[in-house]
Parts: structure tokens; sequence; C-alpha cells
């Protein structure tokens, strides 16, 4: 099984990034032989869709689940589509998120959690004061 986790380095040490379009890299690990895979994202400076962009580069990839701190409605929908599970974990390093699934200690998401995103048919209202 293939698993990504946004990351703040290259490393299974490094801390996990918890904004997904924009973090530094996505390391991806294959849980059997835990063979490392690290990809510098390019759309960490993206003026929009990072998040779009980042879930493309993902897809690509092949993996089977995404272990970040939050994820917007349109990234989320695309990976959720491919059939990518997405779990949160925001504390820890990237060895830290793969012992949590590892464990069964990490609990998909069934919506896209970013302060920003929102379920569908709802929309964001802005208060005129």
């Amino acid at each position: 099984m293939k698993i990504c986790v946004t990351a703040l380095s290259a490393s299974l040490d490094s801390p996990v990034d918890p904004h997904f379009g924009r973090c530094f890299y996505f390391v991806i690990v294959d849980t059997d032989s835990m063979e490392l895979d690290s990809v510098r994202n390019t759309t960490t400076s993206a003026s929009s869709g990072a998040g779009v962009q980042a879930a493309n580069l993902i897809i690509d990839k092949n993996i089977d689940a995404l272990i970040t701190g939050s994820v917007g409605a349109k990234a989320f929908s695309m990976l959720t589509s491919k059939n990518i599970d997405v779990l949160p974990f925001i504390e820890g390093s990237v060895a830290d998120a793969i012992q949590a699934y590892k464990n069964n200690v990490l609990k998909k998401l069934e919506a896209p959690n970013s302060p920003g995103a929102h379920k569908p048919g709802q929309h964001n209202r802005i208060n005129w004061k």
C-alpha cells in the first residue's frame, strides 16, 4: 500500500506539513517495503489552484491514502473520486503518521476540512457590516 504524507522536508523524520496544496514535500511510503519516495511540491507558490494541482500530482503517483492536516473541497473531491482515502494528522513526524495509519488510529475524512472549505450545496457567507 502506498501512503503519501505532506511534509516540511523529504525524510521520515520530517514534521508533517498541515497544508495539503501548499506543503513543501510529499513523502510517499510503501507500507509493505517501507520504500521511500519524496517529491517536492511545485505548487507551493501558485497564485490559485494549489490544491487542485497538488491533487493531480498525487493522483499520478497511484497512492492509496493521503495523510495531511487539511484539504480543501476541490482537492478532496478529486482525491476521493480516485478512491484515495484522506486522513487527518498534524502533530508529529512522517514516521509517526505512518505508524498511526498502520495502527488504525487515523479516521478517514468524510468531507474537506480546510478552514475555507464548504460542503456541497453550502455557500460561503459574507457578513457585511
